[in-house]
C-alpha cells in the first residue's frame, strides 16, 4: 500500500491545510510574589524561582476561565459557536472527577447540542493533546471548525517548590481552514516515552516529584528531541523562526532548551510569561504562543514545543497570515490580563486556594 504525502515521514500533516482562526487568554488578576512564599517557607532567605504568580479568585476555575479565553477566541474567529464541532479542555485541574468541563463550555459559549465535547489530561501538555485533535478533526474536513483549550489551577504542596510557581491561566484556540486562518499550521510531531518525573495519584491533593527524573531525562530530553526532529524533517533550523516558545515551568528551563537548540534569547523573550505569571500548566506553553500572535507580523515563522510529565512533548511549526493584523485587536491581549495585577499575601493566597480548612 503506497504512503501519501501526508503520511510519510514523522510529522503529522493533515490532509487539509489547517491554522489557527481565533485565539484567546485568560490569566485571573491575584498574584503571589515568590518573596511572599519565601517569607513564610524559606525565612525570607531565597527570591524564588521566578518574580511572581497568577492565583485564581473565589469564583474562578477551570472552567470559568476556559468560558474567557473560549469567548476571545470566537471574537477573533468571527463565527457563531453553532460552527464548532468540537470543544477540547485540556487541564490537569478539571473541577469534577465525574462530570466534564467541556459540556459546561460548550454550553456557555452557545455551541451545543451539536457538538463533540471531551475533557483531556496529560499533564502539561493537556493544552497541545487538544490542539493535535482538533487539527486531525479539521484536517480530515469532519469538521470546519474545533475548539482547543488548555487551562490550569495548579497546586502546589505549602513549603514545596512547586509552590513558588503552580499557577493559574490558559489559553484557547479554534483550528479550522488554512485560508480563513491567522497563523498556518504547517505540521506537528509529538515525542512522548515512560518517564516516573511527575504525578498524582487519585485522592492525592497535592503532586509528587520523580526527583532526578525531572530535569535531563523528562523536560530537556522531550523538548529537545521534539523539536530537532520538527526542525529535521521540516527542512529548517532556529535561525529559520521569528519567535520560538517551550513549555515554561519556570524562567530557566526554557532559556536552556532554547540555547541547546541554537536560538537566541530574542526569540524566546516574548511568549515567556512564567517570570510574571507562574507555570499555568496545561495553559504554559499555548498562552506563551498567545503573547506572541498578539504582536507578530505577517511571515513571521514560530516554533511551539510543550512538554507534559509522564512524558512527552508536542511541537508545531506555524507561519503568521496576513488576517492577523484585522482581527488580533478584537479581543484582549494576553498583555492586558498580566496588566490586570492585585497583590495578595500568603495568608490571603492560602485562603483562595483552599489551604486552610476548618473542620
Amino acid at each position: 500500500m503506497e504512503m501519501n504525502e501526508h503520511s510519510t515521514g514523522k510529522l503529522l500533516k493533515p490532509l487539509r491545510k489547517v491554522g489557527i482562526v481565533g485565539y484567546g487568554a485568560y490569566v485571573p488578576r491575584y498574584r503571589l510574589p515568590s518573596t511572599e512564599v519565601a517569607r513564610i517557607w524559606a525565612g525570607g532567605d531565597s527570591d524564588g524561582p521566578i518574580k511572581e504568580k497568577s492565583v485564581p479568585g473565589q469564583d474562578e476555575d477551570v472552567i470559568t476561565m476556559s468560558i474567557e479565553a473560549a469567548r476571545n477566541a470566537l471574537a477573533r474567529a468571527g463565527i457563531h459557536a453553532h460552527q464548532l464541532r468540537a470543544v477540547w479542555v485540556g487541564s490537569e485541574s478539571h473541577p469534577y472527577a465525574v462530570k466534564p468541563s467541556s459540556t459546561i463550555v460548550a454550553e456557555a459559549i452557545g455551541a451545543t447540542p451539536s457538538i463533540q465535547a471531551g475533557d483531556w489530561e496529560f499533564a502539561c501538555k493537556a493544552g497541545t493533546e487538544t490542539m493535535v485533535a482538533a487539527m486531525g478533526l479539521v484536517g480530515s474536513g469532519m469538521a470546519d471548525y474545533a475548539l482547543a483549550i488548555g487551562m490550569d489551577t495548579a497546586q502546589g504542596k505549602p513549603g514545596d517548590a512547586l509552590e513558588y510557581t503552580a499557577a493559574a491561566g490558559g489559553a484557547a484556540f479554534i483550528l479550522g481552514p488554512a485560508e480563513n486562518s491567522l497563523a498556518v499550521i504547517h505540521a506537528s510531531y509529538s515525542y512522548v516515552t515512560d518517564t516516573p518525573d511527575f504525578w498524582r495519584r487519585a485522592n492525592q491533593i497535592y503532586p509528587e516529584h520523580g526527583q532526578r527524573f525531572t530535569g535531563e531525562p523528562a523536560y530537556f530530553k522531550h523538548i529537545t528531541s521534539a523539536a530537532k526532529v520538527m526542525m529535521e524533517e521540516s527542512g529548517t533550523t532556529a535561525q529559520d523562526y521569528q519567535y520560538v516558545v517551550f513549555h515554561q515551568p519556570n524562567s530557566k528551563f526554557p532559556q536552556r532548551a532554547g540555547k541547546l537548540l541554537g536560538f537566541a534569547p530574542e526569540q524566546i523573550k516574548t511568549g515567556l510569561l512564567s517570570p510574571v505569571i507562574g507555570n499555568t500548566y496545561a495553559g504554559s506553553s499555548i498562552i506563551g504562543l498567545t503573547a506572541i500572535l498578539d504582536i507578530a507580523k505577517p511571515g513571521d515563522r514560530i516554533l511551539l514545543v510543550s512538554f507534559g510529565s509522564g512524558a512527552g512533548s508536542d511541537a508545531f511549526d506555524l507561519t503568521v497570515t496576513e488576517a492577523i493584523e484585522q482581527r488580533r485587536g478584537l479581543a484582549h491581549t494576553t498583555a492586558d490580563y498580566i496588566a490586570r495585577r492585585t497583590e495578595v499575601d500568603y495568608a490571603t493566597y492560602a485562603r483562595l486556594r483552599g489551604k486552610i480548612t476548618l473542620k
